[in-house]
């Protein structure tokens, strides 16, 4: 989640750039509820979906976190178990040039 579209769409653009991820999906808006140093908060927040293959999981997710700009982001990684070959193929093509 990202505080702003632009700054989702900064950091997206990077990523896909540096070859860390094939692709990022940059959703609507969501509203979060989250309590913060004791604070009920609620907030617009833009989440981005990056995809990449599982040899670079980590260091999207390290740079990711260098150029975010909230102290203690969420970045989760989710599990694929299997997918699409042509899929699988383009991503994995696309992150090695």
């Amino acid at each position: 989640m990202f505080g702003s579209a632009e700054r989702a769409e900064q950091v997206g653009r990077q990523m896909v750039q540096e070859r860390l991820a094939a692709c990022a999906n940059i959703l609507g808006a969501a509203t979060s509820i989250y309590e913060w140093n004791g604070v009920m908060e609620t907030a617009a927040e833009v989440p981005v979906l990056f995809k990449t293959a599982p040899s670079r999981r980590d260091a999207l997710m390290q740079r990711i976190r260098e150029l975010h700009d909230y102290d203690v982001p969420a970045i989760l990684a989710l599990p694929v178990d299997a997918a699409e070959p042509a899929y699988a193929k383009w991503i994995a093509g696309h992150i090695s040039k």
